[in-house]
């Protein structure tokens, strides 16, 4: 609403970045919302700041932003939401044409008075034309797992053409976010003009939005399988690609991998010890208005990332914690857990409840990844729509399993353990002794996602002090996109976690990554254990231990915190415990 009336730049900027702060804050923010003294300690947070937060939190409102609201229709913000219409062109409209809403603005481009606004020719209006039907098929963002591999694919496609050098994707995506709003490919080539024409030729493209020298941007379609969850239906995704410089490359990427609150900490570094940065290098401040890379100018840093940090005196700071929270106290580069550092899936299902692969496929394929440990866990009786196994059902699974574990031998350790139903009162779906039998429990809410917050806290909390429960599974139950799921108050759960040896689990489906990112960054700064686990119902899901990685390294996981990178000594010592 200050963008919409105009208002100083810096004000606006102080209100963006105190809610960047706060929406990756990651601890019980209500109970320090009262006192601004705590308040202020968290970065972004200035006084005024601060006692806004306070006014809401005592009273349910904020002053300003009631008096803000009589003065902004609440149909710009919909106009916001147009790609290529940004607060400055809304503005425009809203005072020199009257246009408040979505209606108002087709209004507009019907009778031609919207090219009577600045800088507002032919070329413009047809692109916002084209943002407004590509909206009907489009949504606000894309999970991680529909848009990495449509990153990899166009990846794969540009390298065939044989004249690149370089490639990979930056933005969001690189971070690692559960979900992007598009993709950025970044490409060093020895022929930008045949990059540039492949790229906009590739397989999907629906429409091409800008074909530049060094940029060019299309709109690409896909059909998005969201597995046991159904279709996720024809989704489209902007796409832009930019040909760097080999010499620029590291600096390229750090500038577009961003995050763009990170970037302008590293520029402010640079300024402070005589450098500029830029994404096509790091140069000696001088008095030329020029850029220093348009003069020629040989750059300090900028072949890599790692040469870029180092030349500011920085540790290499990897990409998914780019987010200008701690990274900055940082001294050296962090150990964070790695794919290749899982040795073990402590969540999996057969044919028994809704998985599609065989107790026998099921343990091959945990061979075929160098696994040394698989733990069956398939559903419990009250999950009777995914075939639940009742006490009768599982006892016959055991017999199978000590079967399986003669045929396999040494090359792998088989778990016989449940996904058990965590009941809407907290109480378990198996009796204790039933539980006790069980090699592993991993306890996940199913059913009762809507519940309210205090009650959904005493629900997770019964099941996490459990003493035979190891693993809490996907805590709030969420299905991004479609279901918000549990909203319980996760330090509580943390605590109880920490104190009774449970590890929480980052459920790696594209669909789930639940836990979410800042509460495992808490998890781990309390000293709670973290399992990435698959969820595995089909080989596929096997794939998906990749978005778990993501998610688990934007939460500073290292792999002495993930019980799955554990050696089978210990991560079988750790189980016994609870036994």
């Amino acid at each position: 609403m200050l963008e919409l009336l105009g208002e100083d730049k810096f004000r606006i900027n102080a209100h963006a970045r105190a809610a960047r702060s706060l929406e990756g804050y990651a601890g019980p923010l209500e109970a320090i919302a009262g006192e601004p003294g705590k308040l202020r300690e968290i970065p972004g947070v200035g006084p005024k700041m601060a006692d806004k937060i306070a006014e809401l939190h005592k009273t349910g409102t904020i002053r300003e932003h009631a008096e803000l609201s009589a003065r902004v229709p609440r149909g710009l913000f919909d106009l916001l939401a147009v790609p290529g219409l940004g607060p400055k062109t809304v503005r425009a409209m809203w005072d020199s044409l009257g246009v408040t809403s979505m209606e108002g603005l087709q209004r507009v481009i019907n009778d031609g008075s919207i090219l009577t606004l600045p800088r507002m020719g032919e070329k413009a209006v047809e692109k916002i034309k084209a943002s407004l039907a590509f909206m009907t098929s489009s949504g606000e963002r894309i999970q991680l797992g529909l848009a990495w591999p449509l990153a990899e694919r166009l990846m794969e496609y540009l390298r065939e053409s044989g004249s690149i050098e370089a490639v990979a994707f930056a933005g969001s995506l690189r971070r690692g976010r559960d979900t992007v709003g598009d993709i950025d490919l970044l490409v060093s080539t020895s022929d930008p003009p045949a990059a540039g024409e492949r790229f906009r030729s590739a397989p999907g493209v629906d429409e091409v939005l800008a074909a530049g020298e060094s940029k060019s941007s299309v709109r690409i379609a896909l059909e998005a399988d969201g597995g046991r969850w159904g279709s996720e239906g024809r989704r489209g995704l902007q796409v832009d690609l930019r040909i760097v410089p080999r010499e620029s490359w590291g600096a390229a990427l750090m500038y577009f991998t961003g995050s763009k609150e990170h970037n302008v900490r590293l520029r402010e570094q640079a300024l402070r010890q005589g450098y500029t940065l830029n994404e096509y290098g790091l140069y000696p401040v001088d008095d030329e208005a020029t850029p220093p890379h348009r003069r020629g100018v040989p750059p300090v840093a900028g072949a890599s990332e790692e040469e870029v940090y180092g030349a500011l005196g920085l540790p290499f700071i990897p990409p998914e914690i780019r987010e200008d929270h701690e990274e900055w106290s940082l001294r050296e580069t962090p150990d964070l857990v790695e794919a290749e550092a899982i040795k073990a899936e402590l969540h999996a299902h057969t044919t028994e409840s809704d998985g599609r692969l065989s107790l026998d496929q099921l343990v091959q394929a945990a061979i075929n990844r160098g696994f040394h440990t698989i733990a069956v866990t398939d559903h419990s009786k009250s999950s009777f729509q995914a075939r639940g196994l009742d006490a009768e059902r599982l006892h016959a699974q055991r017999e199978a399993i000590e079967r399986a574990r003669e045929r396999f031998g040494t090359q792998i350790t088989i778990l016989h353990g449940s996904e058990v139903d965590i009941l809407p009162d907290g109480s378990l779906d198996f009796d204790d002794q039933t539980l006790a039998w069980l090699d592993i429990v991993v306890a996940s809410p199913h059913a009762s996602l809507s519940q309210d917050g205090a009650t959904a806290t005493a629900r997770l909390l019964r099941a996490v002090s459990h003493p035979l429960v190891h693993v809490l599974g996907h805590p709030s139950g969420r299905v991004l996109g479609r279901r918000k799921g549990l909203e319980p108050a996760i330090d509580e759960i943390i605590a109880a976690a920490v104190e009774h040896g449970t590890a929480l689990e980052i459920n790696a489906h594209w669909l789930r990554l639940d836990l979410r990112d800042v509460h495992v960054r808490s998890a781990v700064e309390a000293g709670a254990n973290i399992a990435i686990n698959c969820d595995v119902h089909s080989l596929e899901d096997f794939d998906n231990l990749r978005y778990g990685i993501a998610t688990a390294r934007r939460g500073w996981v290292t792999p002495k915190e993930c019980v799955n990178t554990w050696s089978a000594d210990e991560l079988h010592a750790w189980l016994r415990k609870k036994r």
